[in-house]
């Protein structure tokens, strides 16, 4: 490969990464105090993220003709590690927090094939629109209305599969990616608006039946699930119950004020402080500027993943892999801020790159590889070798 193909290689992004990795590192010295295990998480999340841009540097040994042959293996193999989950005997995966996700492997911890998935399932959303397009090259409301069915069948899977082991928080991190997929594949506009129309009423009438009639949506998510929704409008009603994380949250939060308390002086207790309520130590310690600079730093990792993405848009398969990225990392973060800060219900969706968990770490870098690798040869499809 040659110095010039180097010379496009975004180089920021990888920069913004590692200011992440410093900050997630040095938030999990500090929450480790609270965590409920006897770990050193802080060195643990090192080997993960040594791992991690291991793996991101083999996967720029390959093209992306060679990864999109692979990609439904990847697929069928992710299934098949989410069936293995729900048919698997609890001594191998254990209930957590109401949700059984994981697999337990001797020597290395838990797994968590879901985490896996969610770049499994970009990767052949990705393949599936740029196969459609292949073979279709004339629109119409018919071929429009195929790719949506084609879309669906793929997401549907994964996504009830992980309904089924109880984690709400990845089946919406899936619905997200598909949405967003979906709302940039092309399609046209007034089959996405009936779709928009029916996910807002879908939207609606599950408030109105939490509102009247909460015990339909307790058949169907269950206790643990509703119980969040509870914490999360009324948190200091149930301080002492399902309510006591957010509650300590808002005060860890609030207590860290404009410039925080300090760097390993927090003192406010908050469960799971290590993994997905990290942001809650970052605000304590560091304060508004901390948590504003952890912010402004997925937004850069965002806006630069956004950019590879336009400057690949002629590419529709790593095209597609970028949007699903910047779908997963922006949903993460909303969604993780949101729910510690109190603003959205919580779900258990860690905070990328920042929340202590190898599966997450080492999932999330290879969709960065695979962005890194797109933006190494994203001018080697605008310009010529001669140019």
């Amino acid at each position: 490969m040659s110095t010039k193909k180097y010379s496009y290689f975004d180089a920021s992004l990888l920069f913004f990464l590692f200011l992440l990795m410093v900050s997630s590192c040095v938030s999990i010295f500090s929450a480790q105090k609270y965590a409920q295990y006897d770990e050193n998480f802080m060195l643990k999340q090192i080997i993960w993220f040594v791992l991690g841009l291991l793996v991101a540097s083999v996967i720029f040994l390959f093209d992306f003709e060679q990864i999109s042959k692979v990609t439904p293996y990847f697929y069928g193999f992710g299934l098949i590690l989410l069936i293995g989950i729900l048919v698997a005997p609890e001594s191998i995966a254990p209930y957590r927090n109401g949700a059984k996700s994981w697999f337990i492997v001797p020597g290395i911890g838990s797994i968590q094939p879901s985490e896996y998935m969610k770049i499994f399932l970009i990767l052949m959303l990705a393949n599936v629109t740029q196969k459609h397009y292949e073979r279709f090259h004339i629109d119409s409301i018919g071929q429009d209305l195929f790719l949506l069915v084609k879309i669906a069948a793929v997401s549907l899977a994964p996504i009830i599969l992980i309904l089924l082991q109880n984690d709400f928080g990845s089946s919406l991190v899936m619905l997200v990616i598909t949405i967003s997929v979906i709302f940039l594949s092309g399609i046209n506009w007034r089959i996405i608006s009936i779709l928009f129309l029916l996910l807002v009423s879908l939207v609606g009438a599950l408030v109105l039946i939490f509102l009247y009639n909460p015990e339909f949506l307790l058949n169907i998510f269950g206790t643990y699930q509703l119980n969040r929704i509870y914490s999360w409008l009324n948190p200091f009603e149930h301080a002492e119950g399902i309510g006591y994380q957010l509650k300590q949250s808002l005060l860890a939060i609030g207590s860290g004020m404009m410039d925080g308390k300090g760097f390993h002086n927090s003192n406010v207790y908050t469960p799971e402080a290590h993994s997905d309520f990290i942001f809650t130590i970052v605000a304590e310690e560091f304060g508004f500027l901390g948590a504003a600079f952890v912010v402004a730093l997925y937004f850069l990792i965002i806006y630069r993943m956004l950019g590879i993405a336009m400057y690949a848009r002629s590419k529709i398969f790593e095209f597609y892999i970028c949007i699903g990225m910047v779908a997963l990392f922006t949903f993460h973060t909303f969604q993780n801020i949101g729910m510690v800060t109190g603003l959205l219900p919580i779900t258990g969706i860690p905070l990328l790159l920042m929340s202590y968990g190898g599966s997450s770490v080492l999932a999330s870098m290879i969709g960065i590889g695979l962005v890194l690798n797109i933006s190494l040869k994203k001018r080697d499809y605008m310009f010529s070798e001669d140019d």
